[in-house]
């Protein structure tokens, strides 16, 4: 049973993960986030971004969603020596 759950986490973060590059895709293009989609994802990124706000952009481009893609790679790694346990 805590093997299944801990694979259930692993698979949400790497869907999440999935959702952060599509949250990023999107601001490459204009009034993508203002669809549906884009608003969407926007609820569902924007809370975990805002802590990675301390950030500084260099060069205006912000390193943001790829520092916090790595602390969710960290979990995921985390996740697997747990399951490995169980």
């Amino acid at each position: 049973m805590i093997a299944f759950l801990l694979w259930a986490l692993y698979r949400l973060v790497e869907a999440y993960i999935l959702v952060i590059v599509v949250w990023c895709i999107m601001s490459w293009f204009p009034n993508a986030r203002a669809s549906r989609l884009g608003e969407i994802v926007d609820r569902l990124v924007e809370p975990y971004m805002r802590w990675f706000d301390f950030i500084p952009p260099i060069g205006g481009i912000s390193f943001a969603p790829m520092i916090a893609i790595l602390v969710l790679y960290f979990v995921q790694a985390g996740l697997a020596a747990l399951s490995a346990i169980f």
